[in-house]
């Protein structure tokens, strides 16, 4: 029980923050878990950590969750994962990861500084190439919550609506990929599947945990904590990258 408290903590914090925000569990869990284990299998584990607990999200909030944002994003989605596969092992990650930190941090901080003034909602027509960098991001780093919820900020002005559909979309984006991996081999570990059986309770607790939490925070709190989660998203992936 004394090497399973870390893990177990670490899962219980990543997917609280999910159930709060609507994402950001990987950017808890990955790192902090690639302390124990290594890395790879820590990436192959959150995601099949995410898939489920992210449908548990959307359930509890699955009347607002906002089906023709996925429905546009679906065909970028599914093409993004495609290049994302066929780019693994020929691009480097340090620029793409920086370049996408530092837009993640920036649509962060441009949210705080203007929490108070309503923006534009984007044309949908931008829906497949947000869609296309979301299958590509999630295919390389595993970490396309940030970028959804950039793009989901200027689509969705309602925050509960917000956090309620960024899980649906990082659910299928993590299925494409999982699926990849599984074609690939890298999900038939035994170990794999006996951590995440472990994990997966502790998980779906995580979920209801922060959906209860977020439910009592008023809705301008709630918005300032998920900008402020993506600016620090942002920076860690940016440092990350320089590293």
């Amino acid at each position: 029980m004394l090497d399973w408290s870390y893990p177990l903590g670490v899962a219980l914090l990543g997917y609280s923050v999910l159930g709060l925000t609507g994402f950001g569990s990987a950017l808890v869990i990955v790192p902090l878990l690639a302390w124990q284990w290594p890395l790879p299998e820590v990436v192959a584990l959150t995601l099949l950590l995410d898939v489920p607990a992210s449908v548990l999200h959307s359930g509890l909030n699955w009347r607002r969750v906002q089906w023709s944002e996925l429905l546009r994003l679906l065909p970028g989605l599914v093409l993004g994962t495609l290049i994302g596969l066929w780019l693994t092992p020929r691009l480097p990650e340090r620029w793409p990861m920086l370049i996408l930190g530092l837009y993640v941090a920036w649509v962060g901080l441009n949210a705080l500084r203007k929490s108070g003034a309503l923006k534009a909602p984007v044309a949908p027509v931008w829906a497949y190439g947000v869609g296309v960098a979301v299958g590509v991001v999630e295919m390389l780093f595993g970490t396309a919550g940030p970028l959804v919820v950039a793009w989901l900020s200027r689509r969705v002005p309602d925050v509960h609506n917000l956090r309620a559909s960024t899980p649906m979309v990082i659910t299928v984006a993590a299925s494409t990929v999982l699926t990849g991996m599984a074609l690939e081999g890298r999900l038939s570990n035994p170990v794999l599947w006996s951590r995440w059986s472990v994990l997966m309770g502790v998980a779906l607790m995580g979920v209801w945990l922060g959906h209860r939490l977020a439910r009592r925070l008023p809705v301008a709190r709630l918005r300032q904590i998920i900008c402020a989660l993506l600016v620090l998203s942002g920076g860690l992936l940016a440092l990350n990258a320089l590293r």
